[in-house]
């Protein structure tokens, strides 16, 4: 083959569309998705070809009538998940599932008195600095002192305080078989 003949072809043929090869379909328009896919390109209607591609066309004068839609669930056609209603709840019937309702959860433990302090010094101490600086106050040593130590104290008290798991038996590195 020639490769400069080719390439003239390609070249003279720019722009152009290529004609569609023998039995390609057309595409089909937005609004008839709903009819059925059309003839291909190289049969006519009344083509013994085409009346074996649609068995129903022509039998006994019946019109073609659409096959239906490509389009799942299209808006105003019943059947999609937006068109279920839930069934209605029935009071006291021991076989409906129902509603779910979990049960109460357990009371929180109660904090000692240094936790509350350190929780205290944790949050006192950002918001008294965000305070000082919102209505204009000096930041002196001693105020700047209070709020940094408190959250630093605060924090390292509640950190020293948390109980971890002393199991040193299980690392806890994978599954026992």
């Amino acid at each position: 083959m020639d490769e400069d003949a080719v390439w003239a072809a390609i070249v003279a043929g720019y722009g152009e569309e290529p004609p569609d090869p023998p039995g390609a379909k057309p595409f089909k328009s937005i609004e008839d998705l709903a009819l059925p896919d059309p003839e291909t390109n190289g049969s006519e209607p009344g083509d013994p070809e085409s009346k074996g591609a649609q068995p129903d066309a022509g039998k006994a004068g019946k019109p073609v009538t659409p096959l239906g839609s490509s389009v799942s669930f299209a808006p105003g056609v019943g059947g999609g998940p937006r068109d279920h209603t839930p069934a209605e709840p029935s009071d006291g019937d021991e076989d409906d599932e129902g509603h779910f309702v979990p049960p109460e959860p357990p009371p929180l433990p109660e904090a000692d008195v240094t936790a509350k302090f350190a929780w205290l010094a944790v949050i006192g101490g950002p918001v008294l600095m965000l305070l000082a600086v919102l209505l204009g106050w000096q930041m002196t040593w001693w105020l700047t002192t209070v709020c940094v130590g408190g959250f630093l104290g605060g924090f390292g008290t509640l950190v020293m305080r948390m109980q971890g798991d002393d199991d040193d038996d299980d690392p806890g590195r994978g599954a026992v078989v």
